[in-house]
């Protein structure tokens, strides 16, 4: 995972605009698109070229506004690979207008789609879910989770059952029924119980609630907003932000293994009062600073 931008509403000298991307495998997927993502993405480990679905969390310009000048970065560098792109009711009519604007022609196709609350996109290693937020405008949040992993290879049981070693017990892992001699050998006779997968949620701009809560039960990652300190709780409550202290609560709660702090109101040069507000709930918080990069490693 790359956080790409994590300012809130105006960029600063240190921090752009919001967006958060992951690597998943060969593709990349892209949770909002601010002004500039096409540049951040240049300036970090990953490429642009692979992103293969974008998901926008709202309308608020810091948010999507980055979408045409990577879709025509993307044309310009020979994509030819179609790109699906989700976000709110509205994103259909918003990314017509944008292919229309000036002088844009473009190599691949553009699929889009529009999410409600709890709409389950359904891939073949994953899945995507829509969540409600609440931020005075249409929103959404967005729950990724890798499916099961296959269990772990049982190396004495499959001696004990006499299967060859080599390419057989490749064909196991893979989930494959194999034949020795006439005997037919399949996986559950050698894998251990599935394993959970890796699961990630980014909250999008919003007011502390209770369905980011259950939407993040138990996740690897939340990335949440954290536009202000606790001294600005009424402002936050106002337009619709969490506190970093908000933010504590709301992983605390959901029992999540870390917490990034992101969407930081470029008023805040030192980041250490949000990092310490928060740690004083959830110590395993930390600030998203642009271009951090963090490996969200599988559970044994």
């Amino acid at each position: 995972m790359v956080f790409l931008g994590t300012s809130g509403a105006i960029p600063s000298v240190d921090r752009n605009l919001t967006s958060t991307a992951i690597q998943y495998g060969s593709e990349v997927l892209l949770f909002d698109c601010s002004e500039g993502t096409q540049r951040q993405f240049m300036m970090s480990s990953l490429s642009f070229m692979k992103v293969d679905k974008i998901f926008i969390t709202h309308f608020h310009g810091d948010h999507f506004l980055g979408l045409p000048g990577i879709l025509q970065s993307m044309s310009f560098m020979g994509r030819d690979s179609p790109i699906h792109v989700f976000g709110p009711e509205g994103m259909v009519k918003i990314i017509k207008d944008m292919v229309q604007m000036g002088y844009f022609a473009r190599g691949f196709e553009i699929h889009v789609g529009e999410l409600n609350s709890d709409d389950l996109l359904d891939f073949e290693e994953y899945t995507v879910r829509a969540v409600n937020i609440e931020h005075g405008v249409p929103g959404l949040g967005y729950v990724l989770e890798e499916k099961p992993r296959r269990g772990r290879f049982n190396l004495d049981r499959a001696k004990e059952l006499g299967i060859p070693e080599g390419p057989l017990y490749r064909r196991l892992q893979a989930g494959e029924t194999v034949d020795v001699e006439g005997r037919k050998y399949t996986p559950d006779m050698v894998l251990g119980p599935p394993r959970k997968g890796r699961k990630i949620v980014i909250s999008g701009d919003t007011s502390p609630c209770q369905s980011m809560i259950q939407a993040a039960a138990g996740a690897d990652v939340l990335v949440h907003e954290s536009t202000y300190a606790s001294d600005m709780a009424d402002k936050a409550e106002e337009y619709g932000h969490t506190t970093a202290e908000g933010a504590a609560k709301i992983a605390k709660e959901a029992g999540v293994d870390s917490l990034y702090l992101t969407h930081i109101s470029n008023r805040y040069e030192d980041t250490s009062l949000l990092e310490k507000e928060a740690r004083a709930i959830f110590p395993n918080t930390f600030v998203a600073e642009d271009l951090m990069s963090i490996e969200v490693r599988s559970k044994e």
